[in-house]
């Protein structure tokens, strides 16, 4: 397992971290470092361990409020796609309505057709030579 070097509000930290993670830890520790620092510039000196304290609950925070946003993404997605598949088999039943009303149209059309015989017009609606 690779052991990195990190440094965090001027403090040097060695952690392990899975292969291949060593850049994704690294960046990880200075974001946590830079929070720590802007904490300090607003609090002042109030103690390391109180200013790395309050950095992990403003992070936990942070993450517990896009928990909360994503649940709710999640469930306006789901909400959505419900609503996406009920259009979708109100489309089709329009499709096969109007298929089977065409279908019955054509038919009643070739009967017609068919009932007025001399007109022209031979059974199925194809047109033939009158003499």
């Amino acid at each position: 397992m690779p052991q990195i070097n990190v440094t965090i509000d001027g403090k040097l930290y060695r952690m392990a971290c899975g292969a291949g993670e060593e850049a994704h830890l690294t960046g990880l520790a200075e974001s946590f470092g830079t929070r720590i620092g802007e904490m300090r510039q607003s609090f002042g000196e109030i103690g390391d361990m109180r200013l790395q304290v309050m950095a992990a609950l403003t992070i936990a925070d942070e993450l517990a409020e896009m928990r909360t946003r994503f649940a709710a993404l999640e469930a306006e997605t789901a909400a959505l796609r419900k609503t996406a598949e009920a259009a979708e088999r109100s489309r089709a039943e329009d499709a096969a309505r109007a298929a089977d009303g065409i279908g019955r149209a054509a038919e009643r059309i070739g009967k017609l057709a068919d009932s007025l015989g001399g007109s022209g017009v031979g059974k199925g609606g194809v047109a033939r030579e009158v003499g």
